[in-house]
């Protein structure tokens, strides 16, 4: 257990310093908006186009973690549709509920790659990422849609966000860079390195900036449905996947830290703009960061 959180731990710290300085609103009230944008737009990609475009990616089985991350991501969001109505949440909370469930927290989830398991964990995360985000980001939307609160023309907004979204292009950018036998010469190489490196501590800052202590107050039936699914029952389900198309120790190890990891902070800002239950997602997203805390270094040493 000493390993795990030794090197889980410090990624709780700079989460938790981000509450704090959330919490006092330093050094102002615009400030950490616009770093979010720069972490989101520049130096997270970076990242991933670093690690993609120079990595061994057939060192990953890219096959069989897309079976069990896709698999157990796509089996929870029909399971979570199929029984709505038993939830009795009106279509703006369902849709919350919806991405508390499925999304998931791609800072908290990359950084614990590394500190798991170096570069290899590194790629392995970003493969993972790859897979995940297009197919998350289409199943939100799709709720949104289903859910029925969104118009003609925010549908439209929203399949151009899809397709500009930069962890996406990221993503596909370094995929490319990859198989083309390109990479990145010269100076290109350092330079993306070092705006990665800036990302993932700046990341784990916002997240804990994101945290809304207040909106722990609301507890219903849909907080309950969708943190129990994001934190206990898709990690146990995921274990169930990994054994079943035998992983390696370090795609197992990545496999469950995704499927085990709290929603995105992003969610809350797709609900504010797509008529979904915006207070409900920052009551989601505070109790999961903060309970994941907690139970995703126990899925971690139950495997370890």
């Amino acid at each position: 257990m000493e390993s795990i959180t030794g090197a889980l731990g410090p990624l709780f710290l700079l989460i938790l310093l981000g509450a704090v300085i959330g919490y006092g609103r330093w050094p102002g009230e615009n400030f950490w908006p616009q770093m979010e944008r720069l972490i989101y737009f520049v130096l997270f990609p970076a990242m991933l186009v670093g690690t993609l475009a120079t990595a061994d990616v057939n060192q990953v089985p890219v096959g069989r973690l897309a079976m069990v991350l896709l698999g157990a991501m796509g089996l929870f969001g029909l399971l979570l549709w199929h029984f709505r109505g038993w939830l009795g949440l009106t279509p703006e909370a369902f849709t919350s509920v919806f991405q508390g469930a499925v999304r998931f927290n791609t800072y908290v989830g990359v950084a614990g790659a590394v500190a798991l398991h170096g570069s290899t964990g590194a790629t392995t995360a970003a493969v993972a990422v790859a897979l995940m985000v297009p197919v998350v980001n289409v199943m939100c939307v799709a709720s949104f849609v289903a859910a029925g609160t969104l118009g003609g023309s925010s549908l439209g907004k929203s399949a151009l966000a899809l397709a500009k979204n930069p962890l996406i292009l990221a993503c596909l950018a370094g995929i490319a860079l990859n198989l083309t036998g390109i990479g990145l010469p010269g100076w290109s190489e350092d330079t993306v390195e070092l705006l990665g490196r800036a990302a993932l501590p700046l990341g784990l800052v916002a997240v804990g900036v994101a945290l809304r202590p207040a909106a722990l107050l609301r507890l219903d039936r849909g907080v309950v449905a969708t943190n129990s699914i994001k934190l206990l029952l898709m990690p146990a389900f995921v274990l169930l996947l990994v054994w079943i198309v035998g992983l390696d120790t370090v795609s197992r190890d990545v496999a469950l830290l995704f499927a085990a990891l709290p929603t995105a902070t992003s969610a809350y800002i797709l609900a504010r703009q797509l008529g979904g239950d915006a207070e409900l997602m920052a009551a989601i997203i505070t109790g999961q960061t903060l309970l994941a805390m907690v139970t995703l270094p126990l899925w971690l040493q139950l495997v370890s």
